[in-house]
């Protein structure tokens, strides 16, 4: 996958949204509302429609086939800006606090709730049902995009985590099929170890302790949560007895099988990518846009020779993973909000999704209908990221958020863990402080 929606958001500075009204989207929808309603037919003729998207996410092709269909049942144009990501974030905002913003956007799933929470975007709630169309999207894409039981934001695609391994690295140690458990996949690293243990700093499976991505997935594993939310208020989590046996879990995992040297490391330095491609490791935890580069960096692995599969979890599920994705959003301001509602059901459809979004672009589509409609059309290589896709979780749904990511507190409490110079009840317990008052704080 690109990195562009898989990488994390960061600080969003939304300051320069100002005196946002969630009370209207000024168009002929209103913003909130009770009850289920579904998007009307609207006569769009002598009308622009204004889309923002971002480069990377979804290649021209695809636009121009919702372009089509939307033209075709409304009668509007499609202006269709595409957004570069240095200062997107400033961009937004200053759009959205206009009295024209763009009427349809382009989101990282992890934004759409500093935006919401500022009046930004239109509550999608009433047209719910009518937006999913039968489909059962993923929570990893649905959840953060849902703040205080209110929808702001329509899934569009997804990318996803997936243990790539090296299969003939493996096959020499005598594993000849990808581990389905827990115990397999630790009884398969034993054996990658005790193939490779002539070569010097080998990691059986490279996974860096700042690798937050990955550490979540043993606490929700385990079945705990960075944070819930009751009423209003966010309660921190990392201290409950479920996220502190996953927190134990990911520690165990990490200096077993990975370097001692990559206790106090993320991924980026040195690049598990390029550690991978070295033979230093047998598996990576990474999105399917890592294949490439492996292959780039060794041009003597080809994709015969790699694997992928969902990372096992003791709870004999496969580990829930974070998301990366996009989410559409429609302005609170848009004065064109019936034919945003339209354009936005035609791209999330079930049929822009498949022929396009998949097909067209390789991005896991938005439902679970959607990812098991493509099983039977998918390589070996890439099912382990389709199938992980499966079962996802998300970072709460507070407009603070993403200030709390940015600072990269989340990323130090599991390299202080994994490094052991800090408890996980230690670690835990100075992450939820922090936490429960940036989630809480207005």
């Amino acid at each position: 996958m690109r990195k562009s929606k898989i990488a994390s958001v960061g600080a969003i500075g939304l300051a320069a949204i100002v005196a946002l009204s969630a009370c209207s989207s000024g168009g002929t929808t209103s913003a909130g509302g009770g009850g289920v309603k579904t998007i009307p037919d609207v006569k769009g003729s002598g009308k622009t429609l204004k889309v923002w998207v971002m480069t990377g996410d979804y290649t021209d092709a695809t636009i121009a086939a919702i372009n089509k269909e939307f033209t075709k049942k409304t009668g509007a144009k499609v202006d269709v800006q595409i957004q570069q990501w240095d200062g997107i974030t400033t961009k937004v905002s200053t759009a959205l606090a206009t009295s024209t913003p763009p009427d349809v956007l382009d989101l990282g799933s992890t934004q759409v709730a500093s935006y919401a929470a500022n009046g930004a975007l239109l509550d999608l709630t009433p047209y719910k049902k009518d937006l999913a169309q039968g489909q059962t999207w993923l929570s990893g894409l649905s959840d953060p995009a849902t703040v205080d039981k209110k929808l702001y934001g329509l899934p569009g695609f997804a990318g996803a985590r997936a243990v790539i391994y090296n299969k003939t690295m493996w096959a020499k140690a005598g594993i000849t099929a990808a581990p389905s458990t827990y115990d397999e996949l630790t009884a398969d690293l034993d054996k990658v170890a005790a193939a490779n243990k002539s070569t010097s700093d080998f990691s059986p499976f490279y996974l860096p302790g700042q690798y937050w991505y990955a550490g979540m997935q043993f606490v929700w594993d385990a079945g705990g949560s960075i944070a819930t939310s009751k009423n209003g208020k966010w309660t921190a989590g990392f201290g409950s007895a479920k996220a502190q046996q996953g927190l134990t879990d990911f520690k165990t995992f990490q200096n077993k099988y990975s370097s001692a040297a990559s206790q106090t490391l993320d991924t980026d330095s040195p690049d598990q990518d390029q550690i991978f491609a070295d033979g230093k490791t047998s598996a990576i935890l990474h999105t399917n846009g890592a294949i490439g580069l492996i292959e780039k960096a060794n041009p003597k692995i080809k994709d015969s020779d790699l694997g992928s599969f969902p990372l096992p979890g003791k709870s004999g599920k496969t580990q829930p993973v974070m998301l990366g994705g996009s989410d559409w959003g429609i302005a609170a301001k848009s004065k064109n909000s019936d034919l945003a509602l339209a354009w936005s059901k035609i791209a999330a459809s079930p049929s822009i999704q498949s022929k396009w979004v998949y097909k067209n672009d390789g991005w896991i589509p938005n439902s679970t209908e959607g990812i098991k409609a493509a099983d039977s059309t998918l390589s070996d290589l890439n099912k382990g990221f389709f199938n992980a896709a499966l079962n996802s979780k998300a970072t709460p749904a507070s407009g603070n958020w993403a200030n709390l990511e940015g600072d990269k507190s989340i990323n130090q409490i599991f390299g202080s863990i994994a490094s052991g110079s800090k408890t996980p009840e230690a670690a835990a317990k100075s992450f939820d402080s922090a936490a429960n008052k940036q989630l809480n704080s207005k």
